[in-house]
């Protein structure tokens, strides 16, 4: 038998879901601009859960549950996760600048900060907008974002999926989020 016994579920000491709602979270939001694939919603809230991040921010043409089709891999996340709807990314944008938070915008441009050079301030609370498979996060959205941070990539592809994009910052900005919080350095 291996010694690397793969765990069962019961195993894994993952809350219930009124317990994980009253539970801390991560002061991270997700805003989603125009996302177009039901199962790329799903797979962000998804992530969400797994980083109990504050709140979605379904935006424009985004899906709201609940969908069958988010369903398919949101597998129940969008029960666990808070979220919200805007007509557009702009108003959602005037809200998390009402409720101090910094908004980064996720994308390819003229002065973006590397994901693993990006330092954060204090305790900031963080909104990160991911776009539109195929157009990105809009420019007028981008032109509103206090900040723009790009993934480093060194493939001949121009983009990642939308939904592994928002996986890897998710995961890297909790980290971040986390050293800070316990008052550690963390530099790359």
């Amino acid at each position: 038998m291996s010694h690397n016994r793969k765990l069962a579920n019961a195993e894994l000491n993952r809350p219930d879901l009124n317990t994980y709602k009253m539970q801390e979270k991560t002061p991270l939001i997700i805003v989603l601009d125009n996302i177009r694939s039901l199962n790329n919603i799903g797979s962000i809230f998804r992530s969400a859960d797994a980083f109990a991040v504050e709140e979605v921010l379904l935006c424009g043409i985004t899906a709201q549950p609940p969908h069958r089709e988010i369903n398919k891999t949101a597998l129940g996340a969008t029960e666990s996760v808070k979220w919200q709807y805007f007509k557009t990314t702009k108003e959602a944008i005037n809200y998390l600048k009402e409720s101090s938070y910094a908004v980064f915008a996720i994308e390819q441009a003229v002065k973006s900060t590397p994901l693993n050079e990006l330092k954060l301030k204090g305790n900031q609370k963080i909104a990160l907008i991911f776009g539109h498979e195929v157009k990105g996060v809009n420019q007028d959205i981008v032109d509103l974002a206090d900040e723009v941070v790009e993934i480093p990539q060194k493939g001949t592809k121009h983009s990642l999926n939308v939904a592994v994009s928002a996986g890897l910052v998710i995961w890297e900005i909790s980290n971040k989020i986390q050293f800070k919080k316990n008052g550690t350095n963390f530099e790359n």
